[in-house]
């Protein structure tokens, strides 16, 4: 004779325990499916307002005036050439002086500030743990001291060493400050990730500090220096307050100040002013885009480092 148990013919069940989550929860891939169409629309907001300054400045460029001041969002339905050869053709040679200048003062700033900026990571990545971390903590202060603090102390410094209003005065102070702090914060991070062997072999075979700096070093952090150029050249070439404050408008200007001197007190030619924009945009497009490849490279060779 079996004896049956009333709780065989029925499904055990776990005991509610507190704080445990339910034994059919919602599953993760509907979860995102859910919140799917919330991210697309976020980033699509989000690429909007980045890309409606770019989308502007072109399509006003082609545009006459009375079309620019009708509907400015509208795409060019008779394009013109009138704008960019107007902002050609100042008799005071705005664009023509202020991307020469332009270009003169990114070239010397970033020549000057990658091989301090390497040379200095190279000592300070080889230096005890301690020593590293206080000097990092310095620099952090170039970055987290925004620029309009310390420009009137360092227009005092040009002042007295006789370098204000001037093309090297303002390279001088691009020498410094947050760019320098950039720098030496990428080398670093992709300094330390070089073994120690490969410096010590280098000793060993007679090799100087300075020379395994150059021969070694810099050609395996290649990709480092093509992100410290693209960033600090486009941070260098936007900058306006130095330029505006430490040149001044009689002794010459960027194309960003020569932008702000462009615009009219009391008339504005809109057309002249956006095809100086889209001139202006084209040599940090083409720069960018020849040194893609090592940016990507150094974001990535950076991020797993």
């Amino acid at each position: 004779m079996t004896i049956q148990h009333a709780s065989a013919s029925r499904p055990a069940t776990r005991p509610a325990v507190p704080g445990r989550r339910p034994d059919n929860p919602v599953p993760r891939a509907a979860r995102r499916r859910l919140l799917s169409p919330a991210r697309l629309t976020l980033a699509i907001v989000v690429v909007l307002i980045f890309v409606s300054p770019i989308y502007l400045t072109i399509v006003n460029a082609f545009k006459k005036e009375s079309d620019i001041v009708a509907d400015p969002a509208a795409p060019p339905l008779h394009p013109t050439l009138k704008n960019l050869s107007t902002a050609l053709d100042r008799p005071d040679h705005l664009l023509q002086l202020g991307l020469r200048n332009s270009l003169i003062v990114v070239i010397c700033s970033v020549v000057l500030l990658i091989p301090l900026g390497s040379a200095f990571s190279f000592y300070i990545s080889r230096r005890r743990t301690r020593l590293r971390a206080a000097i990092l903590a310095v620099l952090a202060a170039g970055l987290m001291i925004p620029p309009q603090v310390v420009l009137l102390p360092t227009i005092r410094i040009l002042t007295f060493l006789g370098l204000d209003h001037s093309y090297p005065g303002l390279i001088l102070s691009n020498l410094g400050g947050g760019y320098f702090s950039f720098a030496v914060f990428v080398y670093v991070g992709f300094m330390r990730a070089v073994p120690d062997e490969i410096v010590e072999a280098a000793r060993l075979d007679g090799a100087g500090g300075v020379r395994i700096w150059w021969t070694i070093i810099m050609p395996l952090v290649r990709p480092a220096t093509a992100t410290v150029a693209i960033f600090l050249s486009l941070w260098i070439w936007n900058d306006f307050l130095n330029p505006q404050f430490i040149l001044g408008p009689l002794q010459g200007q960027t194309i960003t100040t020569g932008l702000y001197l462009s615009v009219g007190q009391f008339q504005m030619d809109y057309g002249q002013l956006f095809g100086i924009m889209f001139l202006a945009g084209i040599i940090p497009v083409v720069g960018y885009l020849a040194m893609q490849k090592h940016f990507i490279a150094g974001l990535t060779s950076g991020s797993t480092k």
